[in-house]
Protein backbone atom coordinates (compact mmCIF):
# COMPACT_ATOMS: atom_id res chain seq x y z
CA UNK A 1 0.00 0.00 0.00
CA UNK A 2 1.33 3.57 -0.69
CA UNK A 3 1.18 5.98 1.93
CA UNK A 4 -0.87 8.75 1.04
CA UNK A 5 -1.43 10.56 4.24
CA UNK A 6 0.02 13.85 5.00
CA UNK A 7 1.90 13.58 8.06
CA UNK A 8 1.52 17.30 9.13
CA UNK A 9 -1.16 17.63 12.35
CA UNK A 10 -3.61 18.51 10.60
CA UNK A 11 -3.99 15.47 8.00
CA UNK A 12 -4.21 12.79 11.12
CA UNK A 13 -6.17 11.42 13.67
CA UNK A 14 -5.47 12.05 16.99
CA UNK A 15 -4.19 8.32 17.36
CA UNK A 16 -1.94 8.50 14.48
CA UNK A 17 -0.26 11.78 16.01
CA UNK A 18 0.16 9.72 19.00
CA UNK A 19 1.58 6.21 17.46
CA UNK A 20 3.88 8.65 15.39
CA UNK A 21 5.24 10.17 18.74
CA UNK A 22 5.60 6.64 20.39
CA UNK A 23 7.15 5.27 17.59
CA UNK A 24 9.83 7.90 19.01
CA UNK A 25 9.45 6.69 22.32
CA UNK A 26 10.18 2.86 21.56
CA UNK A 27 13.50 3.87 20.20
CA UNK A 28 14.32 5.86 22.67
CA UNK A 29 13.94 3.28 25.13
CA UNK A 30 15.74 0.79 22.74
CA UNK A 31 18.88 3.49 23.13
CA UNK A 32 18.62 3.41 26.64
CA UNK A 33 18.19 -0.26 27.41
CA UNK A 34 21.40 -0.26 24.68
CA UNK A 35 23.04 2.12 27.23
CA UNK A 36 22.32 0.30 30.35
CA UNK A 37 23.39 -2.85 28.57
CA UNK A 38 26.76 -1.32 27.61
CA UNK A 39 27.14 -0.11 31.46
CA UNK A 40 26.65 -3.67 32.90
CA UNK A 41 28.63 -5.28 29.97
CA UNK A 42 31.94 -3.04 31.47
CA UNK A 43 31.29 -3.91 34.63
CA UNK A 44 31.77 -7.81 33.91
CA UNK A 45 27.86 -8.29 34.56
CA UNK A 46 27.26 -10.42 31.11
CA UNK A 47 23.71 -11.65 32.39
CA UNK A 48 22.11 -7.97 33.10
CA UNK A 49 24.24 -7.22 29.99
CA UNK A 50 22.06 -9.77 28.11
CA UNK A 51 18.71 -8.98 29.50
CA UNK A 52 18.97 -5.46 28.39
CA UNK A 53 21.04 -5.65 25.26
CA UNK A 54 17.44 -8.28 24.67
CA UNK A 55 15.59 -5.27 26.02
CA UNK A 56 17.29 -3.05 23.66
CA UNK A 57 16.09 -4.87 20.36
CA UNK A 58 12.71 -5.78 21.43
CA UNK A 59 11.23 -2.25 21.79
CA UNK A 60 13.29 -1.93 18.19
CA UNK A 61 10.91 -4.35 17.19
CA UNK A 62 8.05 -2.56 18.62
CA UNK A 63 8.70 0.60 17.12
CA UNK A 64 9.14 -1.30 13.58
CA UNK A 65 5.87 -2.94 14.37
CA UNK A 66 3.86 0.72 15.08
CA UNK A 67 6.25 1.79 11.83
CA UNK A 68 4.33 -1.29 9.66
CA UNK A 69 0.87 -0.64 11.10
CA UNK A 70 1.33 2.94 10.06
CA UNK A 71 2.39 2.15 6.45
CA UNK A 72 -0.25 -0.52 6.14
CA UNK A 73 -2.83 2.00 6.96
CA UNK A 74 -1.37 4.59 4.41
CA UNK A 75 0.35 6.86 7.15
CA UNK A 76 3.80 7.60 5.53
CA UNK A 77 5.53 7.64 8.88
CA UNK A 78 8.05 10.83 9.75
CA UNK A 79 10.21 8.53 11.83
CA UNK A 80 11.22 11.12 15.49
CA UNK A 81 14.94 11.42 16.99
CA UNK A 82 15.75 9.91 19.82
CA UNK A 83 15.25 11.47 23.19
CA UNK A 84 17.89 11.95 25.98
CA UNK A 85 19.44 9.11 26.79
CA UNK A 86 20.86 8.38 30.76
CA UNK A 87 24.29 7.25 31.13
CA UNK A 88 25.96 8.03 34.03
CA UNK A 89 24.93 5.79 36.61
CA UNK A 90 26.94 4.86 40.25
CA UNK A 91 25.18 1.57 41.16
CA UNK A 92 23.23 -1.12 39.28
CA UNK A 93 20.07 -0.46 41.62
CA UNK A 94 20.14 2.71 39.27
CA UNK A 95 19.81 1.11 36.11
CA UNK A 96 17.25 -1.25 37.08
CA UNK A 97 14.89 1.59 38.82
CA UNK A 98 15.44 3.69 35.50
CA UNK A 99 14.24 0.78 33.14
CA UNK A 100 10.98 0.08 35.59
CA UNK A 101 10.37 3.72 35.21
CA UNK A 102 10.86 3.84 31.64
CA UNK A 103 8.44 0.72 31.34
CA UNK A 104 5.63 2.44 33.58
CA UNK A 105 5.54 5.69 31.55
CA UNK A 106 5.52 3.72 28.36
CA UNK A 107 2.37 1.59 29.51
CA UNK A 108 1.10 5.43 30.24
CA UNK A 109 2.08 6.07 26.77
CA UNK A 110 0.15 2.84 25.22
CA UNK A 111 -2.71 3.30 27.54
CA UNK A 112 -2.81 6.71 25.97
CA UNK A 113 -2.84 4.98 22.25
CA UNK A 114 -5.80 2.82 23.20
CA UNK A 115 -8.14 5.73 24.23
CA UNK A 116 -7.69 7.77 21.42
CA UNK A 117 -8.11 4.56 19.54
CA UNK A 118 -11.11 4.09 21.57
CA UNK A 119 -12.25 7.80 21.72
CA UNK A 120 -11.57 8.04 17.79
CA UNK A 121 -13.61 4.57 17.05
CA UNK A 122 -10.65 3.73 15.12
CA UNK A 123 -11.67 -0.04 16.00
CA UNK A 124 -8.37 -1.61 14.13
CA UNK A 125 -6.32 0.83 16.19
CA UNK A 126 -7.49 -0.21 19.10
CA UNK A 127 -6.99 -3.92 18.63
CA UNK A 128 -3.47 -3.04 17.04
CA UNK A 129 -2.57 -1.21 20.85
CA UNK A 130 -4.11 -4.59 22.40
CA UNK A 131 -1.09 -6.66 22.13
CA UNK A 132 1.18 -4.07 23.11
CA UNK A 133 -0.86 -3.32 26.11
CA UNK A 134 -0.54 -7.02 27.22
CA UNK A 135 3.67 -6.62 26.38
CA UNK A 136 3.69 -3.60 29.04
CA UNK A 137 2.19 -6.24 32.03
CA UNK A 138 5.10 -8.72 31.54
CA UNK A 139 7.49 -6.26 30.99
CA UNK A 140 6.59 -3.56 34.34
CA UNK A 141 6.02 -7.47 35.87
CA UNK A 142 9.79 -7.81 34.71
CA UNK A 143 11.50 -4.99 35.55
CA UNK A 144 9.55 -4.92 38.61
CA UNK A 145 11.26 -8.30 40.09
CA UNK A 146 14.44 -7.85 38.86
CA UNK A 147 14.82 -4.27 41.04
CA UNK A 148 13.50 -6.73 43.80
CA UNK A 149 16.23 -8.98 43.37
CA UNK A 150 18.87 -6.36 43.36
CA UNK A 151 17.24 -4.78 46.40
CA UNK A 152 17.35 -8.83 47.90
CA UNK A 153 20.99 -9.07 47.28
CA UNK A 154 22.15 -6.13 48.83
CA UNK A 155 25.24 -5.31 46.66
CA UNK A 156 25.84 -8.81 46.12
CA UNK A 157 25.95 -8.31 42.08
CA UNK A 158 27.13 -12.34 41.81
CA UNK A 159 24.18 -13.61 43.30
CA UNK A 160 21.74 -11.41 41.09
CA UNK A 161 23.76 -12.47 37.66
CA UNK A 162 23.16 -16.07 39.16
CA UNK A 163 19.22 -15.34 39.69
CA UNK A 164 19.39 -13.71 35.95
CA UNK A 165 21.03 -16.81 34.53
CA UNK A 166 18.66 -18.80 35.75
CA UNK A 167 15.44 -17.16 35.73
CA UNK A 168 15.25 -14.85 32.91
CA UNK A 169 16.20 -17.14 29.84
CA UNK A 170 16.62 -16.24 26.37
CA UNK A 171 13.60 -16.90 24.55
CA UNK A 172 11.38 -14.65 23.19
CA UNK A 173 8.31 -14.99 23.23
CA UNK A 174 6.12 -13.07 20.52
CA UNK A 175 3.31 -15.18 19.63
CA UNK A 176 0.62 -12.42 18.21
CA UNK A 177 3.13 -10.27 17.70
CA UNK A 178 1.94 -7.47 14.85
CA UNK A 179 4.14 -7.51 11.90
CA UNK A 180 7.42 -5.63 11.78
CA UNK A 181 8.56 -3.14 9.22
CA UNK A 182 11.55 -4.74 8.44
CA UNK A 183 12.87 -8.25 9.60
CA UNK A 184 12.20 -8.59 13.07
CA UNK A 185 15.46 -8.99 15.49
CA UNK A 186 13.91 -10.41 18.31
Amino acid sequence: MNATTRTSDHGLSKFHRLLLEQVGHEFTASHQYFALAAWFDDRDLPGLARVFYRQSLEERDHATMMVRYLLDNGVSPDIPGVGRIQTDFTEPRELVALALSQEQQVTEQIRGLAGAAREEQDYTGEQFVNWFLQEQVEEVSTMSTLLNIVDRGNGNMFDVETWVNRELSDHSDAAGAPETAGPAVS
